[in-house]
């Protein structure tokens, strides 16, 4: 709850706690390029430009280890100069849209946990079989309707920064978790034992759950 908050806060919603928890196991990230790394529009032949924060998006998403791939229905010629400005290595070109989710699931195959980043309703089909769908706010509504977190200004930025959020989500969990485990082995055989009163225990185990409380509450100021 405190990890959607923050998300929020940053301007990334995520739709539930099963979102967060998609997101911390991503590996690999397919950008769609029409509408999600160019602006998706065509202006007297210029090409569709790139978003401007499409390359820092990129950049930030290898710096997590991520995989990063580009999908395209354009030509080779033209889905490697979008890619190049970029610094997308992995290109899937000359994509049909109902080709689009064989693909996704191709990368699944091989032992990759996806997620999908599009605008459209040709994406649409490829989310739903992502491990992860992310929708541009700007984009369909059937897009967003099936994503498992929305970026509602359109900013392809957020993307690092919603599985960089999740990844601390990720770990503030198993901490909670280390140190609930380790108190309660503790503490419950010595209170068994009658070695600590019982009362004192039981303040505690509330000293301990408040702890695990404020430690999770420490995402609210979480800065990506």
């Amino acid at each position: 709850m405190t990890a959607s908050g923050r998300a929020a806060e940053l301007g990334i919603l995520f739709k539930g706690a099963s979102a967060i928890e998609k997101a911390w196991s991503i590996d690999t990230v397919v950008f769609d390029k029409t509408g999600t790394l160019t602006e998706g529009r065509v202006e007297p032949g210029i090409r569709d430009p790139l978003r401007e924060e499409a390359k820092n998006a990129v950049d930030a998403c290898k710096a997590l280890g991520l995989e990063v791939w580009m999908i395209s229905g354009d030509k080779e010629e033209t889905a490697r100069r979008i890619a190049g400005e970029c610094g997308v290595e992995k290109i899937l070109f000359e994509v049909k849209p109902e080709e689009k989710a064989a693909q996704i699931t191709r990368l699944k195959n091989e032992g990759r946990r996806v997620a999908m980043v599009g605008d459209g309703i040709n994406d649409a089909p490829a989310m739903a079989e992502a491990d992860l769908a992310i929708a541009m706010g700007t984009g369909t509504d059937i897009a967003i309707e099936c994503a498992d977190a929305v970026l509602p200004g359109g900013y392809i930025g957020r993307v690092p920064q919603a599985l960089r959020l999740a990844r601390a989500a990720r770990r503030t969990v198993r901490q909670n978790l280390g140190w609930a485990l380790f108190y309660n082995l503790i503490c419950i055989p010595v209170t068994a034992c009658g070695i600590v009163n019982p009362s004192i225990a039981a303040a505690a185990m509330t000293l301990s759950s408040n702890g695990v409380l404020l430690h999770s509450l420490r995402l609210n100021h979480y800065e990506n």
